[in-house]
């Protein structure tokens, strides 16, 4: 009996191997996250496979486990969703606020790299008027989405400058309602 579930494990990890080598999810040379765990594939063997994770350390996972999680190669997409969020102050202008939709679209679509895709004037925020922005970085570089994400970014913070339209930052106002006196002799 314990011969067989021996086997049973190595058959097992046998057949994951096989799997990966025929329906290839990932190849070397992948960045993958199954789980927790994410690194770059650097080995596929038969028993196991082996990822280079982002802090350094090598990670060895069973192919039998990988097969049986889910596997979310980056390697493989195409390009990168954006989604931005931001708040204006609530002493912005009607006009102001019907331009940023148009001046967000213009700066996005400036970029050769970049799809815009919406923004809205989303909620009535506790301390700001709530926007909602999206783009798409069509480059699957995480390096190249970052450095065109900070671009898109300071040139709204410079645009919103120029046109002095001020992004919030919670806080809260106090009204205080003076009270008639009371005599406190009695």
């Amino acid at each position: 009996i314990a011969v067989a579930l021996a086997a049973q494990n190595v058959l097992g990890d046998l057949l994951a191997s096989l799997s990966i080598v025929l329906d290839k999810p990932f190849v070397v040379g992948d960045m993958v996250v199954t789980g927790s765990e994410k690194g770059t594939v650097e080995h596929i063997g038969i028993k196991t496979t082996r990822l280079r994770s982002i802090s350094g350390e090598q990670l060895i996972l069973s192919n039998k486990d990988l097969l049986e999680s889910r596997v979310q190669n980056f390697k493989r997409m195409e390009q990168r969703r954006v989604v931005q969020n931001f708040g204006i102050t609530y002493s912005t202008s009607a006009d102001q606020i019907e331009q940023i939709p148009e001046m967000i679209k213009k700066i996005v679509e400036k970029h050769d790299k970049l799809k815009f895709d919406r923004c809205h004037f989303s909620a009535y925020g506790a301390s700001s008027l709530d926007f909602e922005f999206v783009f798409f970085v069509l480059d699957p570089d995480y390096n190249t989405f970052m450095d065109l994400k900070e671009k898109i970014l300071l040139e709204i913070f410079r645009e919103f400058q120029s046109r002095k339209i001020e992004f919030a930052f919670p806080t809260q106002t106090i009204y205080i309602e003076k009270m008639p006196a009371r005599d406190i002799s009695q």
